[in-house]
C-alpha cells in the first residue's frame, strides 16, 4: 500500500508528496492530550506517518484506542489491523464469502493479508491454496497457516501448479500481485468464478509507472466470471465487528498470524523493500 501511495495520478487517497512524512498507520502511547476522550497513557492507533511523535485531533488521526494487555500491540497493525480488515472484508464481503467445497487460491499467501484470506477460507468450509515464493514460505503457507497446497512460483509453472491443485477450476481468487499470476489464475477459473483485486505487488516498480493487464481477462466472458476491486477503507463502520470476529478465531486457535518487527525509524528504507524481496515472515511491523 506504501508503494502504491508514492504514485503521482487518480489514486483512492492522494500520493505522499516528495518531503512529506510518509503516511503509515501506526500504534501509540498518548503523552499529551487536550481531548476529553483520550487520555494521557492511552494506547490507540491512528494515521501518524512513519515519525517518533505525532500531533493532531483525534478526528484528523482517525484515532482508535486500543488495550495492549489483550494482545501484543504490533498485533493492531496485523491481524487486528488494515490487513485483517482487508482479508475478512476482501474474501467475506467483497463478492460474497467462498461455500464449503469451492476453492480459494490466494497469490502473495505468506504475507499479512493472504495469510489470512486463506485461513478464513478454510474456516468457512472451502480448500485454499496459496502462491508464494520459495520453499520456505510455501511450507510456512501449509505448514503453519493450513492451506490445502501452495504453489511457488519462483520455481515452479503456476499455471501448472493450479491446474494440479486446481482440477475442478477455482472458484475464488484473491489477487495480491497481478501480473503474469493474474493470468494464470483466469486460465483456471471456474464457471461463475469471482476474481478479488486487493493489489498487484508485481507492477508497483515497473519502469513506466504502467501495470501490464490480463490479456486473457476474456475467460471472465467464458467463464460467467466477475472482477472486483477493493479497497479496505469503505469497510470502516464495520471494522470493530470484524475485529471480534477475528480476535475470537485467535482465541479458538483457528487463526495463526505472525509479525515481523524490524527496530529504528533508520531501518524503514530498507524494511520496505523487504516486501519486494520476499524478506519478511509475516506482517512487516517497523518499531520506533
Amino acid at each position: 500500500a506504501m508503494r502504491g501511495w508514492l504514485n503521482e495520478g487518480k489514486s483512492y487517497v492522494p500520493p505522499v508528496g516528495i518531503g512529506e512524512v510518509m503516511r503509515a498507520i501506526a500504534v501509540g502511547e498518548i503523552i499529551e492530550s487536550n481531548s476529553p476522550d483520550f487520555a494521557v497513557g492511552e494506547h490507540v492507533t491512528g494515521m501518524f506517518g512513519v515519525q517518533q511523535y505525532c500531533a493532531g485531533s483525534p478526528k484528523a488521526l482517525n484515532l482508535n484506542k486500543v488495550n495492549p494487555d489483550l494482545v501484543p500491540l504490533q498485533r493492531y497493525l496485523g491481524a487486528l489491523g488494515m490487513p485483517g480488515m482487508t482479508a475478512y472484508f476482501g474474501i467475506l464481503e467483497v463478492l460474497g464469502e467462498p461455500q464449503p467445497g469451492q476453492t480459494v487460491v490466494v497469490s502473495g499467501a505468506a504475507g499479512a493479508v493472504g495469510s489470512m484470506v486463506g485461513q478464513i477460507a478454510k474456516i468457512k468450509g472451502a480448500r485454499a491454496v496459496g502462491i508464494a515464493g520459495g520453499p520456505d514460505k510455501c511450507r510456512e503457507v501449509v505448514e503453519e497457516y493450513g492451506f490445502d497446497a501452495c504453489v511457488d512460483y519462483r520455481s515452479q509453472d503456476v499455471q501448472a501448479g493450479l491446474k494440479q491443485h486446481c482440477p475442478q477450476g477455482i472458484d475464488v481468487y484473491f489477487d495480491n500481485v497481478g501480473g503474469e499470476i493474474l493470468e494464470a489464475a483466469l486460465a483456471r477459473l471456474a464457471m461463475h468464478g469471482r476474481i478479488i483485486i486487493c493489489g498487484a505487488i508485481s507492477q508497483y516498480n515497473n519502469a513506466d509507472n504502467r501495470p501490464v493487464g490480463p490479456r486473457n481477462y476474456l475467460s471472465l466472458l467464458v467463464n460467467r466470471g466477475t472482477m472486483k476491486g477493493m479497497v479496505v477503507f469503505d469497510h470502516q463502520k464495520k471494522y470493530a465487528q470484524a475485529g471480534m470476529q477475528i480476535a475470537q478465531w485467535m482465541q479458538q486457535g483457528k487463526l495463526t498470524v505472525k509479525e515481523h518487527v524490524v527496530e529504528g525509524l533508520d531501518s524503514f528504507p530498507d524494511a520496505l523493500g523487504m516486501l519486494f524481496s520476499g524478506g519478511n515472515h509475516g506482517k512487516l511491523v517497523l518499531k520506533v
